[in-house]
């Protein structure tokens, strides 16, 4: 009895050994596998996700925003791109704009220069005063009936006035006295305003000492353009244009934007016409209203109308 016991549990105790022994390895791997490979794909999508196109071994993501697949690479916006162009291109067109404008600038002084080298008067040798009375020569009598019929004009030397020879009555020198000096704060605008009172009241030869001495005492001062221009006109006005002409063309040369820079430049053409060469009259007028079309229209606009009354032009 007790001998068969044992032979009907053997099934029964085999059954919860069965029962009681751990799931098999091989059903728990290939839940395993499945989970591994999900994952695996998660991580190679965010990869794709992350790294676009920026490795031979990352391609399109399988999966895109909104669980849709994607059929190619992302692109990343190309806003911030696209603008760079745009100015990168607006840079160079202003570039482009710059080097031309240099260029024409460049064109433009050169030819300037060119119609000054031709406008210079030429030297000419001053011939010393003669030991004995000899008659005067036919350029002498020229420019003596241009002038008014002041020889001495012809004697003096044109870039260095000089004061009359003949001294002055005493009539003369009591006006001249009687014209008062400035005294201010500023010595040289003083010298300067004194050497305009003269100017004014018609004594030309004090003018012309006065603002000589002016220009060469202070050729710093802020009156400076005032005063060349000025000079230039005591002398053409005192029918002395040869002198007259240095003074204009200087001022011009010296400082273009200067204030009187414009009127010395539209009295050189005044001065070469009263010197009867229409050729660097012409060019000084054609300067004048190049480079001053706003004085040739506005505030000078009678006189430059004037002047090319005078002359023929081509």
């Amino acid at each position: 009895m007790s001998s068969r016991i044992p032979r009907i549990l053997a099934p029964a105790l085999a059954a919860c050994v069965v029962l009681s022994t751990p799931v098999p390895a091989l059903a728990q791997d290939g839940t395993s596998e499945a989970r591994l490979r999900k994952i695996e794909a998660e991580v190679r999508a965010l990869q794709r996700k992350v790294f676009p196109g920026g490795d031979e071994r990352f391609f399109t993501p399988e999966i895109s925003a909104g669980g849709q697949t994607a059929s190619g690479p992302s692109t990343p916006s190309s806003t911030a791109v696209t603008d760079i162009l745009a100015r990168l291109d607006a840079i160079e067109t202003q570039l482009q704009r710059l080097t031309a404008r240099s260029e024409e600038n460049t064109n433009a002084i050169a030819g300037i220069e060119a119609r000054l080298t031709a406008l210079e008067p030429k030297p000419e040798v001053v011939p010393e005063p003669p030991v004995e009375d000899t008659p005067p020569s036919a350029a002498e009598t020229n420019l003596s009936a241009m002038t008014g019929g002041a020889s001495e004009a012809v004697k003096e030397v044109p870039t260095k006035p000089v004061s009359q020879p003949a001294g002055p009555s005493a009539e003369r020198l009591a006006a001249v006295q009687a014209i008062a000096k400035p005294q201010t704060d500023d010595p040289a605008d003083d010298e300067y305003s004194y050497g305009y009172r003269l100017w004014k009241a018609g004594f030309y030869p004090e003018a012309e000492q006065q603002l000589s001495l002016f220009v060469e005492k202070y050729p710093s001062h802020w009156r400076i353009t005032y005063g060349r221009n000025l000079l230039g006109r005591a002398y053409l006005d005192d029918g002395k244009p040869r002198e007259a002409a240095p003074w204009f063309l200087r001022n011009y040369q010296t400082d273009k934007q200067g204030a009187r820079a414009g009127d010395s430049l539209l009295y050189l053409a005044e001065a070469m016409i009263a010197l009867e060469d229409t050729n660097r009259a012409c060019i000084a007028l054609a300067e004048f209203s190049e480079t001053y079309p706003a004085l040739a229209a506005g505030r000078l606009q009678d006189q430059y109308e004037a002047n090319r009354q005078k002359v023929r032009c081509n």
